[in-house]
This record gives C-alpha cells, structure tokens and sequence, in this order.
C-alpha cells in the first residue's frame, strides 16, 4: 500500500477551476476532476495553522480546548501508529510553524522529515539589514511586524523559482518518488506552505494577471475587517490582491502538474492513494474582511477544496456530496493501510462514504479557540458567540504551555491547575491553563446563522428565535457527543445545559 498526500496551505476552493472559478490558470488543478473524487462538502475544523494540523494527526477537534500549540503528550497521532505497524511515513515540508515553540512535535512523529526554511516569517535568515531598510522606508501599514522585515531578509536567498521553498518540497517529493515508486508500504505527506501570503511569485506568474507594480497591500494582505472608508480605499488593492493570490495558485498549479506528470508516467494511479488538501481558505474582500482567523468562520475560510484517488474505485472522477471534514482524514488513512485506528476519535473513515454510501455526518464543528463556536447542519451555518464581553470563562487543557512562538503568560501560568482527564485526553491528567485572548471578538460580532440552501454566500443572517432555539440545541447535543469541556458551555451561555 502506498499513499501521497498533497497539501496546500490556504488553498480557497473559489480560486479553482474544479469548484466553477473561470479566471484563475490552474490546468493541472483541473486534471484532478478525472482522476480523483472532488467532494464538494469538506470542511475544516479547528483553525488556523497548527490546530488544523493537529486534528490532521489525531481526528479529534482541537479549538474548544486548545488555542495554537503542538501536539501533546497524551495524543494519539495516525502517523506515528502507521510507523509502528511498519507503514514507513515521510514528511517534506516549508511550513515554519513545524518548527517553533507552537509546532515543534508534529515532525518528529514521522519515520523522517525533510524541512525547507524562508516562508513567510520563518526566523531564518539574519534581519539587521532589513530592518535598517524599513527604518528609512517604513511600511507604514496596520501590520508592519518583525514577520514582514524577516521575510523580506529571507528573500535574499531567492533569486530564482528554483530557491523557492514550495518549490523545494515538490522538487524533494519528485526525488522520494523516482527513489520509492517501485516500493511498498509508504506515505508521503508533500506539505507547501504556499499560496499562503505573503503573495510572493516570479514575473512569468503575475504577467497571467497582467499585474506590474507590486504594492504591499495586495501583496501581503493585513488582517482587519474593512469599513466603508477601507473598502472605498482599498477597492482597487483589494481585486489585485486577488489577482496576486491568483498568481501564486498558478504557481501552486504548475507544480502539482509535475507530480501528477510523475503518477502518469509510473502508472501509479493503479497502486497509490492520492489526496490533495488544504487546512483552510482565505478572506479577500469577501464580508468586508481580509485574512482568516480574526473573522468568523465564513464559507471562504471553512468550506475548503479536497481530492481523493482510490486506485480503481468506480467514483473516481465523480463528485463526492456527503458532509465530512479534516478530522475524518486519520481514520481514512488508518483503513486504508489496514491499520486500526484509535477509536476515540471524532472523524470517521471516508471509506464508510465512498464505499458503504454511509452518511459520515449530520453535523460538524468548527471554529477558533475562544472565538465562534460553530455548527453546520447540511443547510444552516450557527455561528454562536460568546454570552459574555469578557469571554470568560475560558481554559486551555494541555500538558506543552507554548503558543506559536513562545511560551504561555505568566499571569496564566500563575492559575494553572491540575485537570484529572477526559476523552479529549484520553484519560490522562493534564494542565487546566486560563487564558482571555482569542483571536476574534465574537460578543462584539454576535450570534449569526445562515440558510446556505437559499445563500450560499452568507450575505443575509438570518433572525428568527425558534430556529436559533433549535440551533441550540443542536449546537448543545454535538458538542456534548465530542466532549467539549464546561467553560465552553458556560462562555457560550449553555450552563443550564450542564
């Protein structure tokens, strides 16, 4: 048994030929539509990065009791599993965040990894230089940041598409595959950092979009919810800022092409399992907002692309519609390598959907730590707030007090108390950690529902008191069946329910 799996990181399924889009330059995206199932209603769970990563390992959500940190001591995670039962796994990966104090026990659970340094804001290459640079010239926008003057000092090593850190992962998943294709009993996980932002692209890219000058807006988008004043503003920087994310799928897309070249060329769509994914979509513009977790989940973030080939399955190149999520991906690679699977896990395997015709589920979750608690029914989006200003009560349960670059506050260190356990940890004790900071102010924002069957936008919230009442319950009986901890309900307003 062999498997690849493909991942992008913010990959908006709106940017894709498979999912309608008709401007973007993605051929080889679109050749999946023949080889693989396009499900149409994958969705991811905790976000952003490294929570949806760690779902990614252990098929449970994370953001009810975890903001942003690595794996922990007591999880179970599918890939360390398929190494002990002799599946051998590697990981080829530019995503920074493995590498810090939030990510820093992902890798190590592979057999081997091989990382590539430069994305984004990855603490790489000496910055006194650009630093200098931004005190001559600053940025002079809401987001100016030491992530920005790192990148801009990792730049300097690339000076060719070759330098490019994504383009080394697909280059060292070429060089795993021309070694391996013939051997049995691997997976390989090719994970690019890109089309994260920065937007950063070759020429040849950007002249598909006809863009010339390189402004920082559109190049690196600033987190924030628009105003009128902003979108009057940035109304044109938003539509090349688009175009820019364009220009870097195109990219993405010319280097997928060449790995399903390689599938073509060593036939090994009769012997390998291959999975295209992504952890989470973006915001440009849409519901006045730009970026991902300061904004409530909208379709953009959360409803996300996924392909899936099965060796000789009869729904390959067919569409998929059943309801499932990141969390149903440890499962389906623990089945299909003929490994058992942890059972306490809040994913299911897609093969009970593809092969039994079995609902995988009615309803999911998703959401950020400390921000919307959100439920999806197949029809309505609930997005419930916090009942509270301050957000309280609000606990993380771990046993590896870091955060994605650094280490819990003291003044949550000072209230930490010892938590007996629960399925969640699968029985150990761990740290109950304080913390009142999330990523998104959703009591200022408030509850938000939205019949995705009559729009599918989410343009026009909804107000209607008996349906929020059954959306409650709803919301109240799911995240009891995952064992959402009591400061959830209580933050939510759900004490009566405990």
């Amino acid at each position: 048994m062999k498997a690849i799996m493909l991942m992008f990181d913010t990959l908006s399924k709106a940017y894709l030929p498979n999912y309608g889009n008709t401007w973007v330059h993605a051929p080889n995206f679109d050749r999946l539509r023949e080889k693989c199932m396009t499900f149409d209603n994958f969705y991811g769970g905790s976000m952003p990065c490294m929570p949806a990563r760690r779902e990614l390992h252990t098929g449970k959500y994370n953001f009810m009791h975890r903001c942003w940190g690595p794996l922990e001591a007591f999880d179970y995670s599918v890939f360390e599993k398929l190494n002990q039962e002799n599946i051998y796994t590697h990981l080829i990966t530019d995503h920074s965040h493995y590498f810090e104090d939030g990510g820093a026990t992902y890798h190590n659970r592979y057999s081997s990894w091989e990382g590539f340094r430069g994305q984004e804001g990855d603490r790489w290459m000496p910055r006194l230089d650009s630093m200098e640079d931004q005190n001559k010239n600053p940025l002079n926008k809401p987001a100016d940041s030491i992530s920005r003057i790192q990148h801009l000092a990792n730049r300097t090593k690339v000076k060719k598409e070759s330098d490019m850190s994504s383009v080394q992962v697909i280059n060292g998943g070429l060089d795993f595959l021309q070694k391996n294709h013939e051997k049995d009993n691997w997976f390989l996980q090719l994970e690019c950092f890109d089309p994260h932002e920065p937007f950063f692209v070759p020429e040849k890219y950007r002249d598909l979009y006809k863009l010339t000058e390189t402004k920082d807006i559109p190049y690196w988008p600033v987190y924030q919810q628009l105003s009128e004043e902003d979108k009057k503003y940035y109304q044109g920087d938003i539509y090349d800022m688009q175009k820019e994310y364009a220009a870097l799928i195109s990219m993405c897309d010319h280097h997928l092409g060449r790995v399903l070249d390689f599938m073509d060329e060593h036939q090994m769509w009769n012997d390998t399992l291959f999975i295209v994914n992504t952890d989470h979509g973006f915001l440009l513009g849409e519901h006045n907002w730009l970026g991902k977790n300061i904004a409530p989940m909208y379709e953009e973030v959360v409803h996300i692309p996924f392909f899936m080939h099965l060796p000789h399955h009869k729904l390959n190149g067919q569409r998929i519609d059943g309801l499932c999520q990141t969390i149903d991906l440890p499962p389906t690679l623990a089945e299909y390598f003929n490994v058992e699977a942890f059972e306490n896990m809040d994913g299911r395997s897609l093969f009970n959907l593809v092969n039994q015709q079995q609902e995988n589920h009615q309803s999911i979750l998703f959401g950020t730590n400390g921000g919307h608690v959100n439920l999806f029914d197949g029809r309505y989006t609930y997005m419930k707030a916090s009942a509270n200003k301050d957000n309280m009560p609000l606990v993380n349960y771990t046993l590896m007090p870091t955060v994605i670059r650094g280490f819990y506050p003291t003044t949550a260190l000072e209230n930490i108390s010892l938590y007996d356990g629960d399925s969640f940890t699968n029985g150990l004790p761990c740290l109950k950690v304080p913390l009142c900071s999330s990523f998104v102010n959703s009591f200022d924002i408030g509850s938000l529902i939205f019949d995705l069957k009559t729009d599918s936008e989410q343009n026009m919230p909804i107000k209607d008191q008996a349906l929020q009442e059954q959306l409650d319950k709803k919301l109240i009986q799911k995240m009891k069946e995952v064992g959402a901890p009591k400061e959830e309900f209580i933050r939510l307003g759900y004490k009566e329910s405990l």
